[in-house]
């Protein structure tokens, strides 16, 4: 695949943003008073990222920012770029400018380089687990950190999967609670067929999503001509039974208790997506350091 740097940048509005709250959040009111104190006024530094583990790299844009941010005059240069695969002691990056300046956001940019590598590395771990001739597409969730889900998702996308909806405007999505209120309201039990009549009715040409328990509901949201089914909490048994039902009318989505090693025996079932929580919520961080010379 050919891409540029930036294919996996997330908006700027986000990082910027992001960056903010992280820079306000460590430099206080009095900013780094180690630094000021010990560091003169004039010293200039250069430090390299180094990758401690090997790895997939994401997060370069929110590091760049954080610089950027602090201090116009240091310099950020990439060796390496979004998406690519960290082998342990690579270079990945170089930092140059007032010293001052390069020790204030090292840390800021370390958590966000590491943080969003990390979600990378999960990511690609299950990618590769579903095989490289499966046609099955790994995707997130919203089960991201608050204020970062942008960030995070741009990161799945540097590990080689894809974006589930960004968030709740962007597409509707019905689950078993939806579902039992529109029985308590109606005073009948609620149907997968009238629940999508109605988001149809509500929010024309929006992708409808079915939640489905059983395999009787992946039945009537097919009937009901939803866009697409999550199965969830299912057996990869009972997925290659949901992928049947569906008879190719709608993509089967897995979600629910998926692993690294589980996930290819839901690829080979026939799954067409599986959204896996982990990624964002319990990525672990990629140990990355910045080697002052």
């Amino acid at each position: 695949m050919t891409r540029v740097a930036g294919d996996f940048d997330p908006p700027v509005t986000a990082v910027r943003e992001a960056v903010g709250r992280a820079l306000a959040e460590d430099l206080g009111v009095l900013g780094d008073l180690t630094s000021t104190a010990l560091i003169p006024a004039g010293a200039v530094g250069t430090g390299h990222f180094v990758a401690r583990v090997p790895g997939v790299l994401a997060g370069t844009a929110v590091a760049r920012e954080v610089f950027a941010q602090l201090d116009p005059a240091v310099a950020v240069t990439w060796a390496a770029a979004d998406g690519d695969v960290l082998t342990a002691g690579q270079r990945l990056g170089t930092v140059t400018g007032p010293l001052r300046s390069v020790l204030t956001g090292e840390r800021s940019a370390l958590n966000f380089l590491g943080h969003l590598s990390g979600v990378a590395t999960l990511t690609r771990a299950h990618v590769d687990a579903c095989g490289s001739q499966s046609r099955c597409r790994i995707r997130d969730t919203r089960k991201t950190t608050p204020g970062l889900r942008a960030l995070e998702k741009a990161a799945v996308r540097a590990g080689g999967g894809v974006n589930h909806r960004g968030n709740l405007s962007d597409a509707v999505l019905i689950k078993d609670n939806h579902l039992r209120h529109l029985a308590d309201s109606m005073g009948a039990p609620g149907s997968i067929g009238e629940a999508v009549d109605r988001a149809r009715a509500r929010w024309p040409g929006a992708v409808v999503e079915v939640e489905c328990d059983t395999l009787d509901q992946v039945a009537e949201a097919k009937a009901a001509g939803a866009d697409l089914v999550l199965v969830d909490n299912m057996s990869p048994d009972e997925v290659a039974q949901a992928v049947a039902i569906a008879g190719g009318a709608m993509p089967i989505e897995v979600s629910g208790r998926v692993t690294v090693d589980s996930v290819a025996a839901y690829a080979a079932a026939g799954a067409d997506l599986v959204s896996v929580g982990a990624l964002t919520h319990s990525a672990p961080v990629l140990d990355i350091a910045l080697d002052l010379e």
